[in-house]
């Protein structure tokens, strides 16, 4: 998995890229959440359009992202999650819990009433 980290004034993109299965992963994705919490980013959207899947582990790495921003006062939300992985997030249930959306714009604008 590839990390590239894009900054607006209040929102973080976290754009992924491979597959999310955990392993050395999961670390690189923590210290990412952690970074951008000390950098004062407590609204983060994780781009998901060039992760073909995700395992359970690699949806720990997303719910433990999710926790620690919460935790801050913070949120993360999911873009461009491919029909595959959107299925996984519904049979799992976290469809409940993440917020995800198709379009980056409006997952950006979503931010703003939150």
């Amino acid at each position: 998995m590839k990390i590239k980290i894009r900054k607006t004034e209040s929102v973080a993109i976290i754009d992924l890229s491979g597959k999310l299965m955990g392993g050395p992963d999961a670390d690189v994705f923590k210290e990412t959440i952690r970074g951008l919490i000390q950098e004062g980013y407590k609204k983060v959207l994780v781009n998901l359009h060039k992760v073909p899947w995700v395992n359970s582990t690699g949806l720990g790495i997303l719910i433990a992202g999710y926790t620690t921003l919460k935790r801050e006062g913070g949120t993360l939300k999911l873009t461009h999650v491919t029909d595959r992985i959107e299925s996984i997030l519904m049979i799992t249930k976290l469809g409940t819990i993440f917020e995800s959306f198709s379009d980056e714009e409006v997952a950006l604008k979503s931010f703003e009433s939150s």
